[in-house]
């Protein structure tokens, strides 16, 4: 992936991660679409970055996702990469599950990109080079006990993806998967911005830019601090990872 001169739409974009790569990546030369379902956030984005362009979007609505497609190819005609970043995280009692929070998670993290993927082929295929990037976790390999259907929803885009950039080997398109740590945003609350055990923003987004940069060709994006968990079966440490993980966290109920 190319990190300049790109037409760029980005899913969630009106905070946390989207909107910090929406605005590195206006900054490094390239036309920004943002996504979301909160128009009032996407304001405050353009308003701030006057070059980016808003879009209001639910991912979680199968005709909404075939409606964004029409409206990008007429309006972004040169649209050539999509980042998949929308997604809600929320703690789960699966011993008394709230059902309504599963469905959620389950239509907005997986087939949200999914459908969004297939309703963008068409325009993405017109491009001479593409890029579909999935943002799966580092918890779609090790996983947070408190956060059960995120997580699987993570293991499962991380999968997706694989089986994605294999079918579309040989084409226009190169499918990467961006797999963040815990980042300082307020994904889970207001509070998470400020963990100190979290990644800050700021040097998440730099040093995914300087991969990107550095590395064009990569399948996946890693920084060093997901490192442990992305990699933790591969170095015999899964369950001492996991456990350690979990027995840090707050029980769900």
């Amino acid at each position: 992936m190319n990190i300049s001169g790109n037409t760029i739409l980005i899913t969630g974009g009106g905070s946390g991660i989207g909107r910090a790569l929406a605005e590195a990546l206006d900054k490094a030369g390239n036309k920004v679409i943002i996504s979301g379902r909160r128009k009032g956030v996407l304001d405050e984005v353009t308003s701030a970055n006057p070059r980016i362009k808003a879009v209001t979007f639910d991912i979680e609505n199968p005709e909404s996702c075939r409606s964004l497609a029409a409206q990008l190819s007429k309006d972004f005609p040169k649209l050539n990469i999509v980042i998949h970043n929308a997604g809600i995280m929320k703690p789960e009692n699966l011993q008394s599950p709230e059902l309504a929070d599963c469905q959620s998670m389950i239509a907005i993290n997986l087939l949200g990109p999914i459908r969004l993927t297939a309703a963008l082929l068409p325009l993405l295929k017109r491009q001479p080079k593409s890029t579909i990037m999935t943002v799966s976790s580092g918890l779609a390999f090790m996983p947070l006990a408190m956060t059960p259907t995120y997580c699987a929803t993570k293991a499962a885009i991380h999968s997706y993806t694989q089986s994605l950039r294999w079918q579309l080997r040989g084409s226009n398109i190169e499918v990467i998967e961006l797999i963040p740590p815990y980042v300082q945003t307020q994904l889970m609350g207001p509070q998470q911005a400020q963990d100190p055990r979290a990644m800050p923003l700021a040097d998440f987004i730099s040093e995914v830019m300087q991969l990107l940069k550095s590395n064009p060709t990569a399948p996946e994006i890693c920084v060093e601090r997901v490192k442990p968990l992305r990699f933790s079966a591969e170095g015999g440490k899964y369950d001492a990872t996991f456990n350690g993980l979990n027995e840090a966290m707050p029980s769900p109920h």
